[in-house]
């Protein structure tokens, strides 16, 4: 008998060691085909001398200001997952309603003085309004929709993340219409700054060093404080960090609330930068802002801030740099597209993102 099944099973193992081969072929030709690709479009897009080398700046600085939100909506994505290993597809909804908060408090702000007499501490004002609404509705959704599924197999909380997506959307359609709610002008962000041969919009250059500013504070936050050790603890083993005086639920509540407080950032800047914002407006930016946090790593931090800033990049100068020296009609409606290739190309190359996934096991 023992004869027997060692014969069933050497031809399936031969199979088996026949297919990967194969495998690793195809993935590479992929790759040497992407790679070729990527210089083919590059020469002929920089050789044709389409764009200026100004035109070429301004799409750096504009991912590079795209980027910084991704960035800080993937941070919400990435510190969840790397908590409870669940994706959180509602947390766009927690950047739209964010954006949305800005969208009201500006409004109101627009009609007193204090817009015109100090529109820094009117923006900082809003700032603190998006980040405190987004945190709340973050804890809300952690304490009603997935506390009472912790445990539950990873199937029921994801159909209850997409649940609570559409009912969030709708919630802020019913209350306040689907029209497209206009920014106020904000003065001080008109017109542009020279910096070292970069001409940059005053809104982007506050898009960028408000996003960085956030996110260094958060990595600080995470790693210096005796909550960011919590947070820390809880990711590595929450039985353990439980044993050792860890209130768990405490912790992963804080994590959404820090998590949603920088999707309402995001969603202010991102705000700032559109002049619009709509029920629907947290959908296909938080996708992307997922798509981000795998990219870069998901559940590292780090990775989420790279992740975002490199989507941004891609995203702004993909189109012009590659598919138009390939001759692709209509490039820059294409600009989501390549978003997401690029995702798939990352994770051919480095199927664990850019900075690698952070899983317990790495970090016991």
């Amino acid at each position: 008998m023992a004869r027997t099944n060692s014969l069933r099973r050497g031809p399936v193992a031969a199979r088996r060691v026949r297919r990967l081969p194969v495998v690793d072929a195809f993935l590479w030709l992929v790759r040497i085909a992407a790679i070729a690709l990527l210089l083919i479009g590059a020469v002929s897009s920089i050789s044709s001398a389409r764009l200026s080398g100004q035109q070429w700046r301004d799409l750096v600085v504009f991912g590079i200001a795209q980027g910084s939100v991704y960035a800080l909506v993937a941070l919400g994505y990435t510190m969840v997952y790397g908590v409870l290993r669940f994706i959180n597809f509602a947390h766009g909804e927690v950047f739209m309603i964010g954006a949305m908060t800005g969208y009201f408090v500006t409004d109101g702000l627009a009609r007193t003085a204090l817009w015109d007499a100090a529109p820094i501490l009117a923006l900082l004002i809003t700032l603190i309004c998006c980040m405190t609404v987004s945190a709340l509705v973050a804890l809300l959704l952690e304490r009603v929709a997935y506390r009472p599924l912790r445990g539950a197999p990873r199937l029921i909380p994801f159909i209850t993340a997409i649940g609570a997506s559409f009912f969030l959307q709708y919630t802020m359609a019913s209350l306040f219409g689907t029209s497209v709610k206009a920014y106020p002008e904000v003065d001080i962000l008109s017109g542009t700054f020279d910096v070292l041969g970069f001409r940059i919009l005053r809104v982007h250059l506050l898009v960028i060093v408000a996003a960085l500013s956030i996110m260094a504070g958060l990595y600080l936050y995470v790693e210096r404080t005796r909550a960011g050790k919590a947070m820390r603890a809880v990711a590595e083993d929450p039985e353990i960090a439980r044993l050792m005086g860890v209130d768990v639920d405490r912790t992963i509540a804080r994590v959404f609330g820090v998590g949603g407080a920088m999707a309402g950032a995001g969603g202010l800047l991102f705000g700032l930068v559109f002049q619009n914002v709509h029920f629907l407006s947290g959908f296909l930016p938080g996708i992307k802002a997922f798509t981000a946090a795998v990219l870069g790593g998901i559940g590292n931090i780090p990775g989420a801030a790279v992740g975002g800033l490199t989507l941004g990049m891609v995203e702004s100068m993909g189109p012009s740099l590659v598919l138009v020296g390939l001759g692709i009609p209509a490039a820059h409606q294409l600009k989501d597209v390549v978003a997401f290739l690029t995702l798939v190309m990352v994770l051919i190359f480095r199927p664990t993102g850019i900075l690698g996934e952070r899983v317990r096991e790495d970090r016991a």
